[in-house]
């Protein structure tokens, strides 16, 4: 959980800025998995994705993954040492379909799926990484979805004294996709959630804008009114979605990170100025560089 801090007459307030979905670990081919580091799964790690993928169903393979032994990774602090923790946790986690559910139930888990199907967690997690082109993705959630639903976080977002964020897009890149956070408090809180209580539409907007623009100190946006920074969003709110995260490998050395496509966003405005059309990106630029009036005269708009 992080803080904000106000300052006014009164000295400083905190207020904890809380997740709208659970934090957790992303498994896919394409980025960290619990068969990682097994022998013969080192030998085919190269080949692209859907390649890889078709290699892993051959019955040969897949037995020798299974029944391999682990080459450990030279550096202790490696990320690549991950396959060790979500390895334990396969029972704990979930397949994500391709419009995200992000409070499945017990029976949705591959602990479930495993039973039903009569095989082993790592069987069941195999196959499912291993099947189509490879591009399968499993989540597993952590903080915030310890009770198996995401109440607590209901409980925390509608509390007056916090504030909505961490919506992280820009670190862990090959593990976490978490910029679709604001996408998900519209989908799964105000429209589709099923397993409890949902949020009014209005609470949840307001949340999102007005309510974090004053906290920050910018009076000139937040709310649409005369005289306001032209910062919209104009929703199709029936057909908002948010997808299972997509690997691309576009970072400087080819480094991969995952991406979270989302629909239903009909135009984007950046003061004033068009970003998005029907879900497409216009090519337009207007966002600048905002800097704390305490290490600069002052704000770039």
């Amino acid at each position: 959980m992080a803080f904000a801090r106000e300052m006014n007459e009164t000295g400083a307030h905190l207020y904890p800025q809380v997740a709208s979905r659970p934090a957790g670990f992303l498994s896919g081919l394409a980025g960290y998995h619990p068969f990682s580091r097994r022998r013969t799964y080192l030998e085919i790690a190269d080949l692209p994705v859907h390649e890889r993928a078709a290699a892993m169903r051959d019955p040969e393979i897949r037995a020798a993954i299974l029944s391999d032994s682990d080459v450990e990774v030279e550096q202790a602090g490696s990320m690549e040492n991950l396959y060790k923790l979500l390895r334990s946790a396969i029972g704990r986690s979930f397949p994500l379909d391709d419009i995200v559910d992000y409070e499945p139930s017990p029976e949705q888990s591959f602990a479930a799926l495993a039973a039903e199907r009569g095989v082993t967690l790592e069987e069941a997690m195999y196959d499912f990484l291993a099947a189509g082109d490879g591009t399968n993705i499993a989540a597993l959630p952590g903080v915030g979805y310890v009770k198996g639903d995401m109440e607590d976080l209901r409980e925390m977002l509608v509390d007056p004294g916090t504030i909505v964020g961490l919506g992280d897009a820009g670190a862990h890149v090959k593990l976490i996709c978490d910029g679709s956070v604001p996408t998900t408090q519209l989908t799964h809180w105000v429209r589709d959630r099923t397993r409890g209580e949902r949020i009014p539409l209005e609470f949840m907007v307001h949340k999102q804008t007005l309510r974090n623009a004053q906290l920050y100190g910018f009076a000139d946006r937040g709310e649409l009114a005369v005289g306001k920074r032209a910062d919209v969003n104009v929703i199709d709110f029936e057909n908002l979605n948010v997808h299972r995260p997509v690997a691309h490998a576009d970072l400087p050395a080819g480094g991969l990170r995952y991406l979270q496509p989302v629909e239903g966003y009909v135009a984007t405005f950046v003061g004033g100025v068009q970003t998005r059309a029907d879900d497409t990106d216009t090519g337009e630029r207007p966002g600048r560089l905002l800097r704390s009036h305490a290490t600069s005269s002052a704000a770039q708009r």
